[in-house]
């Protein structure tokens, strides 16, 4: 459940109709500054709360662009750029060695395995998963949207398909190490 808050403002904008994208971020906003205050009310501390940080910036910059200018030349990439900027934000968690995982995995893990190296390096691979998964769900949305299904049915199944592969990884393969662990 946790992954499904975490990323529920690039949901909320990804099934919103596409010919209002101005008010699809706007709602992306709303959702991820409610998700953050949500998460902050019940405990999460900040580096639980990385991607719906980067979520907050990322709609209010698009919000502004699409409100400026609806017939951005931009639109038809925005589901495209939505995916990189997440892939960004995954791959700045990594590179700064606070892979956004980690935060999202000690809500749920007691505080004396946080420092453990297991802990760390699952979390490590799990985050480079969800930024490999960004990725290619940038790229192939960049090239549905450069032939012009930037927003259609198959543009939304891919963005579907690039956050279920991952959650359902992620379930796996943290579930394959806690056996291997013998917790």
């Amino acid at each position: 459940m946790t992954y499904v808050l975490t990323f529920l403002p690039w949901i909320v904008y990804a099934v919103l109709p596409s010919g209002h994208w101005q008010w699809a971020a706007l709602a992306g906003l709303l959702v991820a500054v409610a998700v953050i205050l949500k998460q902050r009310a019940a405990g999460s501390r900040p580096d639980a709360l990385i991607i719906e940080g980067g979520s907050a910036v990322f709609f209010a910059a698009l919000a502004a662009l699409a409100f400026a200018d609806p017939h951005s030349s931009l639109h038809p990439y925005s589901a495209a750029l939505s995916s990189a900027v997440l892939a960004l934000i995954a791959g700045a968690s990594l590179a700064l060695r606070r892979p956004f995982t980690l935060g999202i995995a000690k809500q749920s893990t007691p505080p004396e395995l946080w420092g453990q190296p297991l802990f760390v390096r699952t979390n490590t691979l799990v985050t480079a998963l969800w930024t490999l998964a960004f990725a290619a769900t940038a790229a192939v949305l960049a090239a549905l949207a450069h032939a012009g299904q930037g927003h259609s049915t198959t543009a939304t199944l891919v963005q579907i398909a690039g956050f279920l592969v991952p959650m359902l990884l992620t379930r796996r393969y943290v579930a394959a190490v806690q056996a291997r662990a013998g917790r």
